[in-house]
C-alpha cells in the first residue's frame, strides 16, 4: 500500500442514498444539502441544519452531475435554485472545516507543525496522522513517513495549513491520537473527493510510505 492509502470507512452508523449515483453509503462519505427558505439548495457540511436532507457522494463528478442534471429538483419534487459555483463553494466550506478542526486539535495539544517537531512525534510514535502541504517540496516531504497504521493527508495547501497553525504557511504537520484526529481524517477525505475527484469510495487500508 502506498502513501496515498485512505482512511477506513466507518462500518457502523446510518446510511443514506446518493441522489447522483444511487449508491447507499455511510453518511460520513456523503455531503448533505437542505432546502433554504428561498427554495435554494444549501450545503450542510456539518450535517446540522434543519429540514429534509438530500445526500450526494463526496465526489466531484457526483456533485457536478447532481447540479447539471437537475437531480436536486427531482429529489425535492419541485423546482429549486442552486448557488453559483456549487462545487467550488462546497470545496471551500469543506477546506474551512478541516482547517478549523486542525486548529482545535492544535489548541488542545494534539497537533504540531514544523519538520523537526513532526519528525520527533513520528520517531516517538506519538503521531497518528501525517499532514503535508500539496504544494510543498516533494524532496522535503519524502523524508517523513506516514505512521504505521495511521493516515496521510496531502491535499491541503501550505496556506490552508498555515491558517490552522496561526502561521503564514506550513508544510509539515502531525496529529496525535486525540479525539479530533478521526474527525479531521473523515472531513479531509470528503474534501479530497471534491478537490481531487478521489472519493471516499476509494478508501481501503491505511497507507505508509517508507522514507
Amino acid at each position: 500500500m502506498t502513501r496515498g492509502g485512505q482512511a477506513k470507512t466507518r462500518e457502523a452508523g446510518p446510511e443514506r442514498k446518493c441522489i447522483a449515483t444511487g449508491e447507499v453509503r455511510p453518511k460520513s462519505a456523503l455531503l448533505r444539502f437542505v432546502l433554504g427558505p428561498d427554495n435554494r439548495i444549501v450545503p450542510d457540511v456539518t450535517g446540522k441544519l434543519p429540514g429534509r436532507g438530500l445526500y450526494v457522494s463526496a465526489d466531484r463528478a457526483a456533485l457536478e452531475k447532481a447540479a447539471s442534471k437537475g437531480l436536486f429538483s427531482r429529489a425535492m419534487k419541485q423546482p429549486v435554485g442552486l448557488p453559483d459555483g456549487l462545487t467550488e463553494l462546497v470545496e471551500q466550506m469543506l477546506a474551512r472545516r478541516v482547517v478549523d478542526l486542525i486548529s482545535l486539535a492544535r489548541k488542545s495539544g494534539d497537533a504540531v507543525s514544523g519538520y523537526e517537531k513532526v519528525k520527533d512525534w513520528l520517531f516517538k510514535e506519538e503521531a497518528r496522522v501525517l499532514i503535508q502541504a500539496e504544494d510543498g517540496s516533494e524532496r522535503g516531504k519524502s523524508k517523513l513517513s506516514t505512521p504505521y497504521g495511521g493516515d496521510y493527508i496531502g491535499w491541503l495547501t501550505a496556506d490552508e495549513l498555515g491558517m490552522a497553525f496561526g502561521r503564514q504557511t506550513v508544510i509539515h504537520a502531525a496529529l496525535g491520537a486525540g479525539g479530533l484526529s478521526s474527525r479531521v481524517v473523515e472531513e479531509a477525505h470528503r474534501l479530497k473527493g471534491i478537490r481531487t475527484g478521489a472519493s471516499g469510495a476509494d478508501r481501503g487500508g491505511r497507507g505508509r510510505r517508507k522514507g
